[in-house]
């Protein structure tokens, strides 16, 4: 199974990085942090060029919003560095769920595993 990952991680984009990126990334990277779900975040020296490398696959909502803020230079230190302060009533970071059993859906949705009887709809009869 090692091999397998192996190629599919040098041939697909989604499954974390390429190979010509990873080749980059050695000769060009300076790592500056990693998140909880494993995530790796680069730049070049003198912080000109900001990426991340994702544990598993590449999905853009898997970056929590204090490593998107230094992505997107919203900040000049990383937050390894200058952890930025939270609010006690601020949610833990959850990636996009769209598209997942786990999305969310409304009272009445047809994905619930018991849909609701609707009952905000009258059927017209007429006199």
């Amino acid at each position: 199974m090692g091999i397998l990952n192996t190629l599919l991680k040098a041939v697909t984009w989604w499954n974390g990085a390429t190979l010509n990126t990873m080749l980059w990334t050695n000769r060009h990277g300076q790592k500056v942090g990693e998140d909880e779900q494993g995530n790796v975040f680069y730049q070049t020296e003198g912080g000109k060029r900001r990426w991340v490398i994702f544990n598993g696959e590449a999905e853009a909502s898997r970056v929590s919003p204090d490593w998107h803020g230094w992505l997107h230079y919203t900040y000049d230190e990383p937050p390894t560095d200058r952890p930025l302060a939270h609010k006690e009533w601020e949610k833990p970071h959850q990636e996009n769920l769209t598209g997942t059993p786990l999305a969310y859906a409304p009272a009445g949705s047809i994905r619930r595993p018991e849909p609701a009887p609707r009952q905000d709809y009258e059927a017209w009869q007429p006199e």
